[in-house]
């Protein structure tokens, strides 16, 4: 049932990957406890992932990975409603090292299985080893059922793409050339090879994301697809502010582009932070060979923008910044028909990342 698909690729056999927009089936996250990456022996981040898969709950089916380790505690902080799997992995980005989910319009489901080398392998990645990282989409794979297609010698993390569904997909210069991905391919390579496993048209390339040191810049961090011909895109008015340049550029990058059916595309603003984050606590992370070691003061990556769409509602990254309930109000436009439920999860963003990140859709099969 969860077989390896050989010799072929979703776009020869029909499938797409579908918008985040569209409608899903359930979600999938892992549940923190690296002592080298979270504060405080992950129990700060442990209260936060259960506070934003509580949130999910609410709307949709609701599915956390765990440590042998760690089980009963996640199961005794999780409401009975959340299925709780235990399952090995190096760390909780399950965006990056999950399954990317594909339908056809017959009712299909199957998923892409990337490669994954921890943001960079031994270039600049985050930690060694990662190859139980490397192996939770398959196994997420065989949970589900799911026939799965593997890029052996392709590597790709979900948090560097977003997709249209309807043949558009969007992603950073910096992420996607940098030397640590696939640095023997070709831009046109690369291209070819995201169209043919997306089942997309058309790549818009934005040059640079706002997190080069710890994802070289994902674009969920900077923009996201909120509907057909419709994108959203960071922005601040503060010329201090250090993402303000990658913003403008951004902006001004898709308010030129168009879309793979050719429409111009509609650019939502949606605000910085008023105030950069910058990480606390680094005293109580682990030192431990192989893992990049973090420091007080360093800019942790606070985005709005890495948000999660979800069969009725948004989840939204709250940071206690007097733009938060900003925020809210500009994605509420984006969204009129859904409920935007803030989280607070500064914590997240200490660690690295945030809703988007720490959190993988799977579609409801369509047709």
């Amino acid at each position: 049932m969860a077989k390896r698909i050989i010799g072929s690729t979703p776009k020869q056999d029909g499938y797409r990957m579908p918008a985040e927009f569209e409608r899903q089936s359930g979600i999938w996250m892992i549940w923190p406890e690296r002592n080298d990456n979270w504060r405080n022996g992950a129990k700060p981040a442990q209260e936060v992932f259960a506070n934003v898969a509580k949130a999910i709950a609410r709307f949709e089916c609701m599915t956390v990975l765990v440590s042998p380790s760690q089980f009963l505690n996640a199961r005794a902080k999780l409401p009975p409603e959340i299925r709780v799997i235990e399952m090995v992995t190096d760390d909780a980005w399950v965006r990056d090292c999950g399954p990317t989910f594909l339908v056809n319009d017959k009712g299909g489901l199957r998923a892409v299985d990337w490669e994954f080398n921890a943001w960079g392998g031994l270039v600049d990645g985050l930690y060694f080893p990662w190859d139980k990282d490397d192996q939770v989409a398959q196994k997420i794979c065989e949970i589900e059922k799911v026939e799965s297609y593997r890029t052996d010698g392709f590597v790709l993390e979900g948090g560097s793409i977003h997709v249209d569904g309807e043949g558009t997909v969007m992603t950073t210069e910096m992420c996607l050339l940098s030397e640590g991905r696939n640095p023997d391919l070709s831009r046109e390579e690369i291209e070819q090879t995201l169209c043919d496993y997306l089942g997309c048209e058309k790549v818009i390339w934005i040059k640079d994301g706002i997190d080069p040191d710890e994802t070289n810049g994902h674009i969920d961090d900077v923009a996201c697809f909120v509907a057909p011909g419709e994108v959203a895109c960071i922005w601040t008015d503060d010329p201090s502010h250090p993402f303000y340049q990658q913003a403008r550029d951004a902006y001004e990058t898709l308010t030129a582009a168009t879309d793979a059916k050719g429409r111009k595309l509609k650019v939502h603003k949606l605000c910085l932070t008023k105030q950069p984050c910058y990480l606390e606590g680094a005293e109580t992370i682990d030192s431990v060979e192989g893992t990049q070691p973090r420091e007080n003061g360093e800019i942790s990556i606070a985005s709005y923008m890495n948000f999660l769409i979800i069969n009725g509602a948004v989840i939204l990254p709250q940071y206690g910044d007097e733009n938060d309930a900003l925020a809210v109000e500009q994605t509420k436009a984006m969204f009129p028909d859904r409920e935007i439920v803030g989280v607070m999860t500064k914590e997240v963003a200490f660690g690295g990342g945030n809703v988007h990140c720490i959190t993988q859709q799977q579609p409801a099969p369509q047709g």
